[in-house]
């Protein structure tokens, strides 16, 4: 096969990548919480009923920003449900998973969770514009986040909490463009809501980060016309617009589904496009930036065949959205985040949808063990070595034909250099059959030898880690990856998620 090269030189980069990249994303949905990182009856339960292993996992996944509790459930939601003594607080139907909520899990136990992750680990608070309003969202402000002398400040101390939890980014709702959220609105309904909304938001506190709802798709009808819209509204009062994608083989069409950051990319680009836009009409110097805060490999269609069944009427905590990643989707998730690591000038905040059990990379029996999914380890090389600037990437790269993408690069890479001046070059081989040679040059980077070259691939594309089999996938090193007189060469394996790290 052809060989595929590109050029990194510091002089040309893309932008700073934002920690809050790296975000994921806890709803009260399925088992996320409750068996998840919630099991006060575990072996290894904390005394707050939080698993230590779980705990583990999150540390070493390296997540940072954790947005919460919805997701399609905020649309329902109501705060005052969830703060207090545990058993005060009410049983409720949710309506968006078709659960019964027991809160018994609740705002400041999303915050001790958060605190016991670490330092690195920020809140991002979704806040229902579905069901209610303005008057809500303030309420919760002050409870979270006023520090004290107030009724709700002071109910927050008298339920234990006596520090305020300092909650900097809030998303003005979630996917309300979807006919199937509750509480559904127009764009120029939502755009109204959320401007209202931020405006009193700001009152409060003038330095919170807020985000606006985006299309929940690129394929959503109103998509670009919705962004438009609402932005219309909101743009000197927000500072984000949410994008949502999720991505899985449709027919059996693997070559398609394997270059699915093709539309990732796409959508982030239209929407900056559209951002710019009606900052240039608004003749404002301002950018809106990007919060990518659901994202991730989904078999909808799966989900689809369960929604309607009658056998999950209103459980706790159902077995909801289990799916079982492979290798061949542990590559596309990788190509994933070398999309966003790629646009990482505008989109500052992405969350993986979603953190444990519920289309996760980390997965747990009740009362049993926890393990990692494949999707697990590029998330935790691309937390940990994606920090820095990224390079500008342009590839030379061999092609494959795809029906929904047309000619497609076998390569997909993008490089970060750190502040130590070491660089982490991140690459996919699409190719399903054939090794893809990769040569790379070096200008302008003093750079002497390749210290690690990590290839998460299989001879069977789907191969997973299972219950019984937790460690059946795992990166392995590379083979004749050499840099000679400022060039690297490198063969990627066929269906290959690979992480080069260069000192």
């Amino acid at each position: 096969m052809r060989t595929a090269r590109f050029t990194l030189d510091p002089a040309f980069t893309t932008g700073e990548v934002n920690p809050r990249l790296f975000g994921s994303f806890v709803e009260h949905l399925g088992r996320c919480v409750y068996t998840g990182i919630f099991e006060p009856t575990h072996p290894t339960a904390d005394p707050a009923g939080l698993r230590q292993d779980v705990l583990d996992l999150v540390r070493e996944l390296g997540v940072t920003t954790l947005r919460y509790p919805g997701g399609n459930f905020v649309s329902g939601y109501k705060w005052e449900d969830s703060v207090g003594p545990v058993e005060d607080r009410p049983r409720r139907l949710d309506l968006a998973w078709r659960s019964t909520e027991t809160n018994r899990f609740g705002l400041a136990e999303y915050i001790a969770f958060l605190k016991k992750v670490g330092p690195q680990a920020e809140p991002m608070m979704a806040i229902n514009l579905g069901t209610r309003g303005v008057a809500e969202a303030l309420e919760l402000q002050e409870y979270a986040n006023h520090p004290s002398g107030t009724a709700l400040s002071d109910l927050r101390a008298a339920h234990g909490d006596k520090d305020p939890f300092g909650i900097k980014v809030w998303c003005l709702g979630n996917e309300m463009d979807g006919p199937w959220q509750t509480g559904h609105k127009t764009a120029e309904e939502y755009g109204r809501i959320a401007a209202e909304t931020a405006r009193a938001m700001r009152q409060m506190d003038p330095s919170v980060e807020l985000v606006a709802c985006g299309s929940s798709s690129q394929s959503m009808p109103t998509f670009a016309e919705w962004e438009a819209t609402v932005l219309a509204e909101t743009y000197d009062l927000v500072d984000y617009i949410s994008l949502h994608a999720y991505y899985e083989p449709q027919d059996g069409d693997l070559d398609s589904f394997l270059a699915s950051a093709v539309d990732m990319e796409s959508f982030i680009e239209n929407v900056v496009a559209t951002c710019d836009h009606v900052g240039a009409r608004l003749k404002s110097q301002k950018k809106i930036n990007l919060s990518f805060d659901e994202w991730n490999v989904w078999y909808t269609s799966r989900w689809h065949e369960i929604e309607n069944s009658a056998d999950r009427d209103w459980a706790e905590a159902p077995r909801l959205l289990e799916d079982n990643y492979s290798v061949l989707d542990a590559v596309v998730f990788g190509s994933l985040l070398i999309a966003l690591l790629r646009h990482a000038d505008r989109v500052t905040v992405a969350c993986l949808a979603q953190l444990v059990n519920v289309i996760a990379p980390i997965m747990t029996e009740p009362g049993g063990p926890a393990w990692r999914q494949t999707t697990f380890f590029p998330f935790a090389q691309a937390s940990r070595y994606g920090r820095g600037r990224v390079l500008d990437v342009r590839v030379d790269s061999p092609t494959y034909d795809t029906k929904k993408y047309g000619e497609t690069d076998l390569l997909h890479a993008t490089a970060v250099k750190a502040d130590d001046g070491t660089v982490t070059v991140f690459a996919v081989n699409r190719s399903r059959t054939e090794p893809l040679p990769l040569e790379i040059a070096l200008s302008g980077l003093a750079l002497a030898q390749v210290t690690e070259h990590s290839v998460l691939a299989d001879a069977d594309p789907d191969a997973r880690n299972t219950l019984t089999a937790p460690d059946r996938v795992t990166p392995h090193p590379a083979k004749g990856t050499a840099l000679t007189d400022g060039t690297l060469t490198a063969v990627l394996e066929p269906l290959s998620w690979n992480t080069i790290r260069l000192a």
